[in-house]
């Protein structure tokens, strides 16, 4: 009948003691609700699903020197972690801008501000890529601080549907926004041997680009279509069968996650877009304005680096770091996914 009341659904029920695939991890989905069980994962080293661990908290908070009445931009939101803790320095006076180009997690994490009560009197949130940090100054004035976080975040990494990884069957798609742009599958299906093997080779390093990128295109030519994050995995994996089996595994492993930054990094253009941000960044602060930017990647920490020592050489910058900053032991131990940050930073002349 159609006045009769529906039976309310029960959760998807999971197999064995604990939940493995992102879905069922629905008390870590809902860390308001259960607070404990999100300690537990932390407290083992983990990152709960759909969270994110921000890192080098203090470090870059001792870096900014962030005080009331200030204007920032962290150009980078995400989960917001960082962004909270620097709306926490400025203490109800002044502003903070906050940019992000992913429209699925963008909304979540504004609303997790609001419920902390940081509303638009104190923060703006834009959609826009970072490497507009100019419209922003146009619109805020001079920035006496800027942060940029250029690691993808962990809820990113763990939904399966974002296929940012090989670890579970998703589509091969790799956007940051899946709005707009080429998904990796589609990237694929265009690309030379030649383009694939020297993609994998600037953006990830990748010591089997020759044998990995002749596997890929072959399979294409034979009309096979990569549109999931396993099948790609798999012709890696096929690839790589020459590897001798006492470490065949690890290695296997270590070349898929290379592969899907290289596609991910292409397919976001994220070398382009960091130049731009890096290049328009000194007229975007203000005398004295201070910069951090955590990357994850050799390739990106060298644009960084370079673009700091340049605008440093011409008098742009008045200190820069003078090397990179590494996350300490502890944090590491804490969180796995913090090893690879190196954390630079500039001040404004």
């Amino acid at each position: 009948m159609d006045n009769q009341e529906q039976k309310p659904q029960r959760r998807i029920r999971y197999k064995g003691t604990h939940p493995k695939t992102f879905k069922e991890k629905y008390k870590e989905l809902q860390p308001e609700k259960y607070a404990d069980a999100v300690a537990k994962v932390i407290q083992k080293g983990s990152t709960p699903a759909g969270m994110h661990r921000s890192i080098c908290v203090n470090e870059i908070l001792e870096f900014l020197q962030i005080t009331p009445g200030q204007t920032g931009l962290d150009a980078t939101l995400g989960y917001g972690g960082h962004t909270l803790e620097m709306l926490k320095c400025l203490k109800s006076e002044g502003h903070l801008y906050a940019t992000d180009v992913d429209s699925i997690e963008l909304p979540r994490t504004r609303e997790r501000l609001e419920q902390l009560g940081y509303g638009s009197e104190i923060l703006t949130i834009k959609q826009l890529n970072f490497s507009n940090i100019d419209q922003i100054a146009s619109e805020a004035g001079p920035l006496n601080f800027v942060l940029a976080d250029l690691g993808v975040s962990s809820m990113q990494i763990d939904n399966p549907e974002r296929g940012f990884s090989f670890k579970s069957e998703g589509p091969l798609d790799l956007r940051l926004n899946p709005e707009k742009g080429q998904s990796a599958a589609a990237r694929l299906k265009t690309i030379s041997q030649i383009e694939l093997q020297g993609m994998l080779l600037e953006n990830a390093d990748e010591p089997n680009a020759v044998a990995i990128s002749r596997a890929i295109i072959s399979e294409i030519k034979k009309g096979k279509d990569i549109s999931t994050t396993t099948q790609l995995q798999q012709i890696i994996k096929d690839a790589l069968k020459f590897i001798p089996e006492s470490n065949r595994d690890e290695e296997i492993k270590k070349s898929c996650r290379r592969c899907f930054q290289a596609l991910r990094i292409d397919v976001n253009n994220e070398f382009e877009v960091l130049y731009e941000f890096l290049e328009k960044l000194p007229a975007s602060l203000a005398p004295g304005g201070r910069v951090a930017i955590l990357s994850f990647h050799s390739g990106e920490d060298r644009l960084v680096k370079k673009s700091f020592q340049r605008f440093f050489r011409e008098g742009v910058y008045l200190e820069i770091a003078p090397d990179a900053i590494r996350p300490s032991i502890e944090e590491c131990n804490a969180n796995s996914r913090a090893r690879s940050a190196k954390l630079r930073w500039a001040i404004k002349a």
